[in-house]
């Protein structure tokens, strides 16, 4: 029965490697001899004996691996190439290498979550605040701080439970069930079962369940992308290599990665890797190592929250010093520096901060853009260098064929993006249209083409590789695809890395037992094995080495142009094939992309691109895209891994282009950008993708190509893998932190103004102009919707042309210092005139006195949120009602301020009486000051500014 099991899959052997019992380990091994090997034989190199003298296997290296016969790797790992493991003997090797999965640090409980959000310098400060407002038995104060408190803290704990599951995702990619060969019978369990020396079988469709050693392959192509960012399937073999490199993995094509997936054919292999021990796990192991750092955003308020806490302390410390200058007792002056001080912060702050970070992120959803991580919704804003993919983020990542030129001297040009067939045509250089038969030259390159092709268009969507669906669209653009019906294939040697070619072996349906040999493949590979070309009327004529030179000269300059070349040919066999043409195809760039590239420089924002490409195609698309220039640098992949982290430090800021680069460098390339103290954004879509997107200061994933890995180490997801996305992302995050900043200028230039005047008047024995009621009312439209509505303040469309703002600046800068210091001036001053204007007529306080303060007040607050609306433009250059929430929350406020003044019953409460309309009148054109006063001082900074030589608009940067 084991020997018939095993014949089963005996066809797929490789005849270069033939299945024998490994020496010291008989194909006759059972169960029950697993725990008494040969004593004769020595134990492999990768095997230690445990405390009860048994003999431990420990996984294989996967270089090490790759460079030994399948029977070198049976015997390193004890196993058996026809029957596999006994299952005896796989139980204990579980005992010592561990289950095949990763192990997880133990979560930290929901509660756990929670209170992590409270370690941040403002909640902080803001609790305290509410915990001395209790002992001093303000209770309304406490109450509205508590409530600020935990709307900030449940946003963040939702956003955090929500999006903190990158390692979760790592054991999702581990397929649940594996092929396996146990005893001598093919067997099918769990995956995390596997040990080191298991014999697994790989069919189409399946998730390589380990690293594996193939053994046997027939036509196997495995999807690395996650991996490599290759888009196109790896083609496998069984051979050994032949001094592996240990510097990537791109090469190692007798070996199969876990996680990754089998597009053809089927195979056999020996388990080498599993769990943490897997080049999966070696990203799990970097992934639980590296920590995010800090987003800009939430530096600036922990920086906002200790300036805060810091002015508090000297307001305590001020006022406490005067009131023991002035004889008053100790216990009274402290209780009135904590009060006024408490008062001071805005603990209306954080919350203005996560509700504008909040819709933020949906006005981003509608963008196209998913953003996991509040605090990440304004860092784009920050950052000074973008590190983008090439496919699929610059570029369509629909290879379309561009231009087809023959062996005769022919050439044709098409029209069209994509893989809608309906969407363009070929044409001669004459002209002439392209149809059929019509033109023979260019019409055999097209029909080799398409026959020697696996690839199908179904829905304008390609089935296959992308460059075989870029040939096929060619011909059915050319109504050639039906070329197919004529041809019976017999026989296909398939694409491979080494050979760089395809071949089939066909035979025409018109003529029966004929045969055609059909080839496409690298230019370079192709003309080599020509022994002619086709001249004028299809006659193939011998052809010379300069003929050859010449043809690979035409190829380069389509290389030169950004195209990718496949050449084509075909004869009777392999031994007469005649040259017939080439293929020029190009990923076109994406609409849209050139300009926000163009855009995102002006903004002093560098733009670099990462490629497999050559060198030739990737300057060529990226000095189309207008990142590279003739002078520019560019940097290959293995020069950044022959450099030193200092090395590289020294050159990155002048490369603009990254070719042949695989995912691996990514993470050398963020943390040199960093290392030299740039801000960076990093494009990913793959496994070993995601170490660098964690890392780099905002992780940019693609929704579409993206694994589930990469857009959990992501801050933000990309829906349509779109560049010209991340240009709508940045400029919704300089608009979030404009209107941040904004309302700290509103919200602390009233808050500096309400504390001054009780200051002043308990300091210096007046009166108080305002009663405990109208203080919390201006408390209420303080931190209410009139502020609340600062934070949806439109984007300017000219926004993303300013500079990213400087990380290293605090959010409270001189210049905004200024500004809350004069406004709050004019408001004091305003104020207190008012009150002393009125009180003079009977020098004492009458109802009258105290709503005209009351409303004087307001009136003021509501004219410096108009004034603060904006710091980079005047108020009718952005509009009265362009902020439509802006707009009804002040006609709210207003119409309750009236209802305070003129309603019974709030009258009684607020201690107010009405008001005739020439007090209405003037109060408004008072408190207009406030308002007039900022937007003059913004005019003549904007005027001086703009009258800069050069100016673009870049300069208002921060004002």
């Amino acid at each position: 029965m084991a020997a018939t099991a095993s014949s089963a899959y005996n066809p797929f052997r490789s005849e270069t490697d033939p299945i024998v019992p490994a020496p010291g380990n008989p194909a006759s091994l059972h169960a029950t001899e697993a725990s008494n090997l040969q004593p004769t034989v020595s134990a492999p190199a990768n095997a230690t004996t445990s405390a009860s003298g048994s003999t431990m296997i420990q996984c294989l290296n996967v270089f090490s691996a790759a460079g030994l016969t399948s029977n070198e790797v049976a015997a390193e790992l004890r196993s058996d190439l026809e029957h596999g493991l006994p299952t005896a003997e796989a139980a204990r090797r579980i005992q010592f290498n561990g289950y095949n999965e990763f192990d997880l640090a133990e979560k930290e409980s929901l509660f756990g979550k929670y209170v992590e959000q409270f370690k941040n310098p403002l909640i902080l400060l803001l609790l305290a605040s509410a915990a001395v407002s209790v002992l001093m038995k303000q209770f309304d104060d406490a109450l509205s701080i508590t409530i600020a408190v935990v709307i900030v803290v449940s946003v963040g704990f939702v956003q955090e439970y929500r999006s903190e599951k990158t390692l979760e995702q790592l054991n999702k990619l581990v397929p649940p069930t594996a092929h396996c060969i146990r005893d001598g019978r093919s067997v099918q369990f769990l995956a995390r079962e596997l040990v080191p020396g298991d014999l697994v079988t790989l069919t189409v469709g399946d998730r390589v369940p380990a690293d594996v050693r193939l053994i046997e392959t027939i036509d196997l192509q495995i999807n690395e992308s996650s991996f490599t960012g290759e888009t196109e399937p790896r083609h496998k073999h069984a051979m050994p290599l032949q001094a592996p490199s240990a510097s990537g993995i791109e090469h190692l094509d007798n070996i199969a990665f876990m996680g990754t997936l089998i597009c053809s054919g089927r195979g056999q292999g020996i388990v080498v890797g599993t769990g943490a021990n897997s080049k999966f796990g070696e990203v799990f192991t970097m992934m639980n190592s590296v920590e995010a750092p800090k987003t800009p955003l939430q530096n600036s308020m922990d920086v906002l929250g200790t300036q805060l806490s810091i002015y508090s302390f000297a307001v305590i410390g001020v006022i406490f010093v005067i009131g023991l200058i002035q004889g008053r007792a100790v216990l009274d002056m402290f209780t009135i520096g904590v009060s006024l001080a408490v008062a001071a912060i805005p603990e209306g702050l954080p919350v203005v901060v996560a509700v504008t970070l909040a819709i933020g992120v949906m006005r981003m959803g509608h963008r196209q853009v998913v953003v996991k991580k509040l605090s990440a919704v304004e860092t784009l804003g920050c950052v000074t260098v973008i590190c983008s993919d090439k496919t699929g983020t610059l570029t369509k990542n629909e290879m379309t064929a561009t231009v087809v030129l023959a062996a005769d001297g022919s050439r044709a040009d098409v029209s069209g993006v994509g893989y809608d067939a309906t969407d363009g045509i070929c044409t001669t250089e004459m002209g002439e249209k392209v149809s059929g038969h019509s033109h023979p030259g260019v019409t055999r390159v097209i029909e080799i083409g398409c026959v020697c092709n696996n690839a199908q268009i179904i829905n304008n969507t390609v089935l296959g590789q992308p460059t075989e669906g870029a040939l096929m669209v060619l011909a059915m653009k050319t109504q050639l695809d039906i070329s197919r019906s004529y041809f019976k294939r017999v026989k296909e040697m398939p694409f491979s890395s080494e050979t760089k070619w395809m071949a089939v072996q066909v035979e025409p349906t018109n003529r029966p037992g004929a045969h055609e040999v059909m080839v496409k493949g690298a230019l370079d590979k192709v003309i080599d094995m020509c022994h002619g070309y086709y001249a004028h009327g299809g006659h193939i004529m011998p052809i010379s080495d300069a003929q050859k030179e010449q043809i690979l000269n035409h190829g380069r300059g389509l290389g030169t142009a950004g195209l990718r070349v496949i050449a084509v040919a075909s004869g009777k066999d392999m031994q007469s094939l005649g040259y017939a043409g080439l293929v020029g195809i190009l990923d076109p760039p994406r609409p849209g992309c050139q300009e926000s590239v163009e855009i995102i420089q002006s903004a002093g924002v560098a733009v670099k691109m990462i490629t497999g490409d050559s060198v030739e195609t990737a300057c060529s698309i990226a000095q189309r895209l207008g990142i590279y220039q003739p002078n520019d640098s560019v940097l290959s992949g293995p020069q950044i891994e022959a450099m030193s982290d200092m090395d590289l430090e020294r050159v990155i800021s002048n490369v603009v282009v990254f070719y042949r680069a695989n995912p691996h460098h990514k993470l050398k390339i963020v943390k040199a950008l960093q290392g030299i103290g740039e801000v960076v954004a990093m494009t990913g879509d793959g496994v070993n993708d995601a170490a660098a997107l964690k890392t780099s200061d905002i992780g940019i994933a693609m929704g579409i190509s993206g694994t589930d890995v990469c857009k959990e180490a992501a801050d933000m997801v990309l829906v349509d893998d779109n560049f010209l996305t991340i240009r709508n992302a940045i400029e919704e995050g300089k608009g979030i932190y404009h209107n941040i900043t904004n309302f700290v200028r509103f919200q602390l230039s009233t808050s500096v103004a309400a504390l001054s005047l009780i200051a002043l008047s308990t300091l210096f024995h007046f009166e108080n102009p305002l009663n405990a009621m109208q203080i919390l009312w201006i408390n209420i439209i303080m931190d209410g919707p009139p502020a609340q509505s600062l934070g949806v303040e439109p984007v300017d469309a000219d926004i993303i042309r300013q500079k990213p703002r400087d990380v290293k600046q605090p959010m409270i800068t001189k210049s905004l210092i200024g500004s809350i210091l004069s406004s709050a001036a004019i408001i004091i001053v305003g104020t207190m005139f008012v009150f002393y204007k009125e009180m003079s007529a009977d020098n004492k306080i009458t109802p009258r006195d105290t709503t005209m303060t009351f409303t004087c007040f307001v009136l003021f607050d509501m004219w410096n949120a108009l004034s603060c609306r904006s710091s980079r433009k005047l108020i009718w250059e952005i509009g009265l009602v362009r902020n439509k929430m802006f707009c009804i929350a002040v006609s709210a406020s207003l119409l309750c301020q009236l209802a305070v003044i003129y309603f019974a019953p709030l009258q009684r409460i607020f201690q107010t009486e009405a008001l005739s309309l020439f007090d209405l009148v003037f109060l408004t054109a008072l408190t207009s000051t406030v308002f007039i006063f900022n937007e003059s001082k913004k005019y003549i900074e904007l005027r001086s500014i703009r009258s800069l030589p050069f100016f673009d608009g870049s300069k208002q940067n921060n004002l």
